[in-house]
């Protein structure tokens, strides 16, 4: 019997030499003569073990990490064809507290399969979700998925149902999905990890999604920094229009819908939803005014759903499994379950899926470990670089949208940063203006210039230059960009810089420059 081995191709363990380690094994595979077979899966988020290399024995994967090309000859002189001891080996991967903690719905296949095989994803459960909505009418898949309390996972939180429900309504000849796969926020992968470890739950997703607006035509848009991404997803749409999954008619339905991989060059901007239109529609990308909505003028000016890689992923399960099965999960107004994004300086940096709810504490601490540096956390900063810095008073505030709000913060896209005390929150707060600055798209005032006035009166400060009046005018600028704004762009990225004045004051009293002696 074939054995399998499983070796991420993932772009987080390409990275830390995954490349090397399939060839080495295929190496010895072939120098030994053993029946077994290489499976490049995605990875199942847990980076400080890659390259994790999974053997399958008796149904079961046994996994080693992280593993070198070094360590390959080693592991096979152990017996690692058959789950063998060796100091790499972590035992059965299911069982790694990291991995078992967790509850994996829009992630369940994401390192567990080969992400271009439909018989994989078959025999996972996929394809379930879009057969039964063929069977129902489009008002019945919206009710569905507003009934499960989705929300869009990109950052804003709106209810998906609503979104999808107001694009059905609308008049239009033509309509269109467009899967916004602009992954631009520090610390966040988990858009990438779906796109290269499990490519055919979003096709899926969005298929869902054309049958319940009526709309015929999708695209993902993503950015040019993902080429792993983009050949994955290219591949795996190519292969499901093969099978009849995407065309004319959708798994035999009559229904159309086809999708489209665009990439984009990487404006942190096109990740709002009317600057990527423009993009998509080969324009500068810069933010359209609102009114009217996408939903109503879109894409080409026609009805159109924009929805994050997440919220289009999770689709399939709640068509599965039921609204109510996807919306006992979770808490408050926050259901179903979110990927996690922890980062930064951590000691187990990875993906950790959970219903909402968890506290900023437990995400930190337990399952994040603490700082690699084995210093204090001073800071944590969800959301992505719009986010609002959390000190550790602010630990107990549960992990959803509105205990966030309540806090002055945002959740985001779930992407988690932990900082330790070496870190100047002054610099982190001059940093965030700097950011804003250059990804402006520079439609409006408030951001273009407030961001570069930012920048001038952030260093004042940091040089010792009437720090209580520039205190203040960092203020003041700040209020000014979250109201004036166009975008969220301008208008979040006072978030980490009043978070960092409010919660850490003592970074921005630095002392004054001494002037050199002549």
């Amino acid at each position: 019997m074939t054995v399998r081995i499983y070796v991420p191709r993932d772009a987080a363990a390409l990275a830390l030499g995954a490349e090397k380690v399939a060839k080495a094994i295929a190496q010895e595979i072939a120098a030994r003569g053993f029946d077994a077979e290489i499976v490049r899966n995605g990875s199942r988020g847990m980076f400080w073990l890659e390259p994790l290399v999974e053997i399958e024995v008796a149904g079961k994967r046994i996994g080693y990490g992280p593993v070198k090309s070094k360590d390959v000859a080693d592991l096979f002189d152990a017996g690692m064809i058959d789950g063998g001891e060796h100091r790499l080996c972590l035992g059965e991967v299911e069982d790694l507290p990291f991995l078992k903690e967790q509850t994996r719905l829009t992630f369940a296949r994401c390192g567990v399969t080969d992400p271009l095989s439909l018989g994989d994803y078959e025999a996972h459960g996929g394809l379930a979700g879009l057969r039964r909505a063929i069977s129902m009418t489009s008002a019945e898949i919206v009710k569905e998925v507003t009934d499960s309390g989705l929300r869009g996972r990109g950052g804003a939180g709106f209810p998906t149902g609503i979104k999808w429900k107001t694009v059905l309504d609308a008049a239009g000849e033509r309509k269109y999905i467009v899967c916004n796969a602009d992954e631009g926020d520090s610390g966040t992968f988990a858009d990438r990890m779906i796109m290269e470890g499990d490519p055919f739950v979003l096709i899926e997703g969005m298929a869902i999604s054309g049958l319940a607006t009526g709309a015929t035509k999708g695209f993902v848009y993503t950015r040019s920094e993902y080429p792993h991404a983009i050949a994955t997803m290219t591949e795996a749409v190519g292969i499901a229009r093969q099978a009849g999954i995407l065309g004319p008619s959708v798994l035999g339905s009559g229904r159309a819908f086809d999708i489209e991989v665009r990439t984009g060059a990487g404006a942190y901007v096109c990740g709002e939803e009317t600057a990527l239109l423009n993009s998509l529609e080969g324009k500068r990308g810069i933010v359209r005014a609102k009114p009217p909505l996408p939903a109503h003028k879109g894409l080409f000016n026609c009805p159109t759903v924009i929805n994050n890689v997440i919220s289009l992923a999770s689709v399939p399960v709640i068509m599965e499994k039921g609204a109510a099965f996807y919306r006992d999960f979770g808490m408050g107004r926050s259901r179903g379950t979110i990927p996690l994004q922890i980062a930064g300086n951590v000691r187990y940096g990875g993906l950790f899926e959970t219903a909402f709810g968890l506290s900023l504490g437990d995400i930190i601490d337990r399952i994040g470990g603490g700082t690699a540096t084995g210093r204090p956390v001073k800071a944590v900063q969800v959301g992505g670089p719009l986010g609002a810095y959390f000190p550790r008073a602010l630990f107990d505030t549960p992990f959803d949208y509105e205990s966030f709000a309540a806090k002055d913060g945002l959740i985001g896209h779930a992407g988690i940063v932990v900082f330790d005390d070496t870190a100047d929150m002054l610099k982190q707060a001059r940093f965030a203006m700097e950011f804003c600055a250059v990804e402006s798209c520079g439609k409006c005032t408030p951001c273009r210039i407030g961001s570069t006035r930012g920048v001038e009166t952030a260093d004042k400060i940091a040089h010792g230059i009437e720090p209580e009046k520039n205190r203040a005018l960092l203020a003041d600028l700040c209020n000014t960009m979250k109201f004036g704004s166009l975008c969220a762009l301008g208008g979040f990225t006072p978030y980490p810089v009043i978070s960092a004045m409010t919660h850490f004051p003592e970074d921005f009293s630095p002392a004054p420059l001494v002037e050199a002696a002549e």
